[in-house]
């Protein structure tokens, strides 16, 4: 395969330095769109008549979706290398949300909703390996970091956008109809993307012989199971807005401002989680299943300000687990093999999420210390696979990052 030379007078790390950013904000303007019907997909399947169990299964299926089916697009992009047009696709089925905008029964938003998670599951392992290959030139976690905030951006804009349209009287469908325009504006940036390194594998050339094409489970097992179970208790939003709308708490127009305050505790801690993360490793994984334990009690609480306080931490574990999950799997992977180890780990973090949304749902209709109480019985087995993956990487004589 030809590789292409970054622009004339660039250096390799200002080229990285370009197009993490110029992803950055093809994610910003992607999640403008996902996340603005995301922070009022709780409220608007309630008012298509779906009820409590109905938006946690919805969501449970939408996140195993998105995160299931990257095992073989993460296969697929390994194997085709063209990871550019798998990133076009899948940013392609956007376009699903705004036909939120005609959608007249729950049943008929939920499809449209997982088909905007399947666009996620097909991008997300090929423009995940690209910036771990970009990031290779300005540290791991910082280059994840950098990326997963403006990321975040976009996920603080599209639910002000909702607000603003359901505070001016227009409602969700109109403020679906909106989120078409960043659409269109996310694919010239791609261009430019795809322009700045036609192929992204010519960041990372450091000499290490890839010949292992496997992934080895004796390192992933421990840490699959880490996720798996510390997504099990990580609430969905789609709940915990249904239970604003539901008890009363929060007006239609307020539920997506919250939402976007999430976001933007979000995006400061993807930044130091990431900064964290070049100097301390995965021992930061540990503060995973200690924000998922505070959020329960406080996001299904019946208190305004706990309320609140409980979705800012709900945002601040949103910040932490992908930037520290790419990171790590970026660190610990040959670049054959990277889009798969993505897609397993994204697989087994999606099931996990999708497990604790349905199971809470349920729960909700008994009672809210049922939910606290599998959050707790989660993450404290979570923490004893954090000491198994611990004490298997040394064991194997590997440092200890």
């Amino acid at each position: 395969m030809q590789e292409d030379p970054p622009p004339p007078g660039a250096t390799p790390r200002q080229t990285a330095i370009r197009l993490i950013l110029i992803l950055g904000v093809v994610s910003l303007l992607g999640d403008i769109v996902s996340n603005g019907a995301r922070s009022v997909t709780g409220p608007f399947l309630l008012t298509l008549g779906g009820s409590a169990a109905i938006v946690g299964l919805v969501g449970g299926i939408g996140e195993f979706t998105g995160y299931g089916l990257r095992v073989l697009t993460g296969l697929y992009s390994d194997q085709t290398r063209h990871y550019w047009r798998i990133v076009y696709i899948g940013y392609g089925l956007l376009i699903a949300i705004p036909f939120l905008a005609i959608a007249g029964t729950w049943e008929a938003a939920a499809l449209l909703i997982i088909i905007e998670r399947v666009g996620k599951a097909i991008r997300a392992p090929a423009r995940d390996t690209i910036i771990s290959l970009a990031s290779f030139h300005v540290g791991r976690g910082w280059g994840v970091g950098v990326h997963k905030a403006l990321d975040q951006v976009g996920s603080i804009i599209g639910p002000l956008v909702l607000s603003v349209a359901i505070l001016w009287g227009a409602g969700y469908k109109a403020g679906f109809a909106l989120l078409a325009l960043p659409i269109a504006v996310l694919f010239v940036f791609l261009a430019a993307g795809r322009k700045t390194a036609p192929v992204p594998e010519i960041f990372e050339r450091d000499g290490r012989e890839e010949t292992d094409h496997r992934i080895d489970p004796h390192r992933f097992i421990p840490f699959a199971t880490f996720l798996f179970l510390a997504m099990a208790g990580f609430a969905s939003f789609p709940l915990i807005s249904y239970h604003m709308k539901a008890q009363g708490l929060l007006t239609d127009p307020q539920i997506p401002v919250v939402y976007a305050l999430a976001m933007t505790v979000s995006t400061v801690v993807a930044l130091l989680v990431g900064w964290s993360y070049d100097r301390l490793g995965t021992r930061i994984l540990l503060l995973i299943p200690c924000v998922n334990l505070a959020i329960p009690a406080l996001a299904f609480s019946g208190s305004v300000p706990l309320v609140v306080v409980g979705t800012a931490i709900w945002g601040a574990g949103i910040g932490m687990h992908e930037t520290v999950m790419r990171a790590t799997l970026a660190d610990r992977t040959t670049t054959d093999v990277r889009g798969q180890a993505f897609g397993f780990i994204y697989a087994v973090y999606g099931a996990g999420w999708f497990l604790g949304s349905t199971v809470m749902g349920v729960l909700y209709e008994v009672s809210i210390s049922h939910i606290i109480g599998f959050v707790v019985i989660a993450e404290v087995l979570a923490v004893i696979a954090y000491i198994w993956m611990r004490r298997g990487v040394r064991g194997q004589g590997e440092k200890l990052t």
